[in-house]
C-alpha cells in the first residue's frame, strides 16, 4: 500500500465485532482496576516515575536502542558518564512528561504536541517530513513493505483529521478500540524522519490520560510489544494491505489487559515498600522522619544532598547528616558519580530493575 491513498478516520467498516467486543470487556476491566488502585495513592509522582522509567527503557529498546537499569541510573544522574542510549532512552522520559503536563493543562492532544514530544525524543526541531524517499523496509530481507505519505500538506492534512478524531468524539465507538485505530493511523502517517514509533507509544498513553481512563500516564504496551514483536508488523500491515481491523484490534485490547494487570501487581509492590520503609525509618529514626522525607526518597532512583536540601527546606549539613544516617541504617546506598555523591534507593531500584 502507497501511503498517499492512506484512508482518514474513521474506517469505513465495523469495527465493533463479537470477538473485539468481548476482548474490550477484558481490557476494561483490568484498566480500570489498576486506575481504581492508582487513584488510592498519595503520591502519583513516585508511581509515575517509576513506571515511566521502564517504559523509555522497553519503548527505546524496540528501536534497537538498548540500555540497561545502571546505565540509566548513570545518565538520570550524571549525564556526561553515560552511554549514548541510555541518554536517548532519558530524553524519551523528558519528552513523555513534556506530553503528560500538556495533556492535563490543555485537555486535548495536538499535532503541534506531537511535533513538540518528538522534538524532545530526537533533540532537533526537524518537524514534519518534507522531503520524499521515506519507505519502511523488513529489516532482515530489506524488502520495502510500506511507502508511507509523502509531502508535507499531505501528511499535515492527515494529522488534523487524526487531531480532529482524538479531541472529538463524534462517534460511539469505545475509546480502547480507538486508541488501536489512533495508533495504526500514526504509524502509518509515519509524520517524522525519525522517532515515530517512540512517538506513536507516547501517545497512546496520553489519549487514555486524555479520555480519563487513567489519571497518571503508568500503563505503556511497549513490553508487550517487544514480546509479540512480529505479530505487531504483521497486524499493522494486514490493516493497510487488507483493511483487516479486528485482529489488530483484539491485539492491542490484549495488550492492554495484560499491560494493566502486570502494572497493577508492580504499583502494588512499589506501595508496599513506601509503607514499609516509611514505617521503618519512623521506627528506627524518628528525628528525621517525615513524609515529605520518604516522597524524597522515591522520588526518583537516587536522590542527592540539593534534594533534600531544597524538598525539606534544611541546611547542607543537616541534608548531608539525613542521607548518612539513611545510608548507616541500610535505607540508602551511596556512590561518587561525576563531582557528586549519589544515594540509591536500592530497594526501589531492585523492584523497578
Amino acid at each position: 500500500m502507497n501511503g498517499n491513498q492512506l484512508p482518514l478516520l474513521p474506517p469505513d467498516v465495523d469495527v465493533e465485532t463479537k470477538a473485539v467486543l468481548k476482548q474490550l470487556a477484558r481490557a476494561n476491566r483490568a484498566l480500570a482496576e489498576l486506575k481504581g488502585y492508582a487513584d488510592t495513592i498519595p503520591n502519583k509522582h513516585i508511581l509515575i516515575n517509576a513506571v515511566m522509567i521502564n517504559e523509555a527503557k522497553d519503548s527505546s529498546a524496540i528501536e534497537n536502542i538498548i540500555t540497561t537499569h545502571d546505565d540509566l541510573y548513570k545518565a538520570m544522574s550524571d549525564a556526561n558518564g553515560a552511554s549514548a542510549a541510555a541518554k536517548e532512552v532519558v530524553s524519551y522520559r523528558t519528552a513523555l512528561w513534556f506530553g503528560y503536563e500538556q495533556v492535563k493543562a490543555r485537555e486535548m492532544l495536538t499535532t503541534n504536541m506531537m511535533i513538540e514530544i518528538q522534538g524532545h525524543i530526537e533533540k532537533n526541531r526537524a518537524g514534519i517530513r518534507k522531503l520524499p524517499g521515506t519507505v519502511l523496509r523488513n529489516e532482515r530481507t530489506g524488502e520495502t513493505v510500506y511507502t508511507p505519505p509523502a509531502g508535507e500538506d499531505t501528511i499535515r492534512t492527515l494529522l488534523a483529521n487524526l487531531e480532529t478524531y482524538i479531541n472529538d468524539d463524534i462517534d460511539d465507538i469505545d475509546p480502547l478500540i480507538k486508541l488501536a485505530m489512533i495508533h495504526y493511523q500514526f504509524e502509518s502517517i509515519h509524520p517524522f524522519y525519525d522517532g515515530n514509533g517512540r512517538t506513536g507509544r507516547i501517545i497512546n498513553v496520553l489519549y487514555l490520560v486524555l479520555k480519563g481512563l487513567l489519571d497518571s500516564p503508568i500503563l505503556y504496551l511497549s513490553r508487550y510489544i517487544i514480546r509479540n514483536k512480529s505479530a505487531y508488523y504483521q497486524l499493522l500491515q494486514s490493516v493497510r494491505t487488507e483493511s483487516n481491523w479486528e485482529p489488530w484490534i483484539i491485539y492491542i485490547l490484549t495488550g492492554i489487559e495484560e499491560t494493566a494487570e502486570e502494572t497493577l501487581q508492580l504499583v502494588k509492590r512499589i506501595n508496599a515498600e513506601v509503607e514499609a520503609m516509611s514505617a521503618e525509618i519512623k521506627d528506627k529514626l524518628p528525628k528525621i522522619y517525615s513524609k515529605e522525607l520518604i516522597e524524597l526518597l522515591f522520588y526518583e532512583f537516587y536522590t542527592k544532598i540539593t534534594y533534600i536540601e531544597k524538598g525539606l527546606s534544611v541546611s547542607r549539613k543537616t541534608a548531608i547528616n539525613y542521607l548518612n544516617v539513611l545510608e548507616k541504617e541500610g535505607f540508602l546506598i551511596s556512590e561518587k558519580i561525576g563531582k557528586e555523591r549519589i544515594y540509591q534507593n536500592k530497594r526501589l531500584y531492585d523492584l523497578v530493575k
